[in-house]
């Protein structure tokens, strides 16, 4: 990788240097100026504030400190355990709405087992009315 960079850094420089020399007089002044005010500056300890954008992101800050390299895991576990911890509760929400169905039927069924109804009356049509009174 480094070969590559350095590889590229030296073919800006030879092609820069070669453009150099067929710069007009009228550029050639005005970056000679450019030059002086820059110098002039620098010397007087002029600061220029110069904006660079960097992105922010939550878990990523300045660079790791030989303290906080213990803890360089918990950062890369950033989005792991939340993703873990709701892929856990909607397993938990599925196996209770299944035990409360469970559990539900059964209520029914024992029910019916145990009541004195005739044979006929499982045969008749408002069964299901009768099913749903006893439910209130």
């Amino acid at each position: 990788m480094k070969t590559k960079e350095l590889d590229l850094a030296y073919k800006l420089s030879h092609a820069l240097d070669e453009s150099a020399n067929t710069v007009s007089a009228n550029t050639a002044e005005r970056l000679a100026s450019a030059r002086k005010i820059a110098l002039s500056r620098k010397k007087q300890g002029v600061a220029v504030p110069a904006f660079v954008a960097q992105p922010a992101l939550a878990s990523y800050g300045s660079a790791p400190t030989p303290s906080h390299s213990r803890w360089a895991w918990l950062g890369r576990m950033g989005l792991a355990l939340p993703l873990a911890a709701l892929v856990f509760g909607l397993f938990a929400i599925y196996q209770f709405e299944q035990q409360q169905q469970i559990m539900d039927s059964a209520s029914i069924d024992a029910e019916v087992l145990t009541d004195d109804l005739p044979i006929s009356a499982y045969l008749d049509h408002g069964f299901d009315a009768f099913l749903a009174k006893g439910d209130k």
